[in-house]
């Protein structure tokens, strides 16, 4: 009886100790998550109140985080007038460029050319963003060997306008 007792008060240490290991797991992996998405949802915000003021943004379809030699956020959505409109803004704040959806290309059309050119590509990440004032589509592949490509596409007529290969 008493060695039942014992074995049973172990079991239940165990099953504990097992619960109290899960939770603690469970809990720094959230915080950890958290912690990690919370510059983008802050850039996100701090994107999307800007376009508000600068373009009158009034839906978000899309937002993109995109870097070169600075950083750009972008915000795709609807205006106040239901216009598609693409709202890039340097990390800075100041200077925002705003373009109409409709006199570029989207993100899939320019997905799409990259990979009539590179068809054993695949592609990673898609972003806009300015390069030398300009918009352009941020396309990075990845081939079967593991390498990393990043082309530039300009937004307004589908041209490369930089690639850096085998990254």
């Amino acid at each position: 009886m008493k060695n039942e007792a014992k074995t049973e008060q172990r079991v239940g240490i165990v099953l504990i100790s097992i619960i109290v290991l899960l939770l603690t797991i469970i809990v720094l992996a959230s915080v950890f998550y958290i912690r990690s998405n919370r510059p983008m949802a802050q850039a996100k915000a701090e994107a999307t109140e800007i376009a508000e003021k600068y373009a009158n943004i009034k839906t978000v379809d899309k937002f993109y985080w995109f870097t070169r030699k600075e950083t750009y956020f972008s915000i795709l959505g609807k205006d106040d007038t239901n216009k598609e409109v693409a709202v890039i803004i340097p990390k800075s704040g100041d200077k925002v460029k705003v373009v109409n959806q409709k006199d570029g290309l989207s993100q899939n059309q320019a997905e799409q050319l990259v990979l009539s050119e590179q068809p054993k590509e695949s592609i990673l990440k898609s972003s806009l963003g300015l390069y030398e004032k300009e918009p352009v589509w941020e396309i990075v592949t990845e081939n079967s060997k593991g390498d990393l490509t990043y082309y530039l596409i300009s937004f307004s007529d589908g041209k490369e306008v930089h690639v850096i290969k085998d990254v």
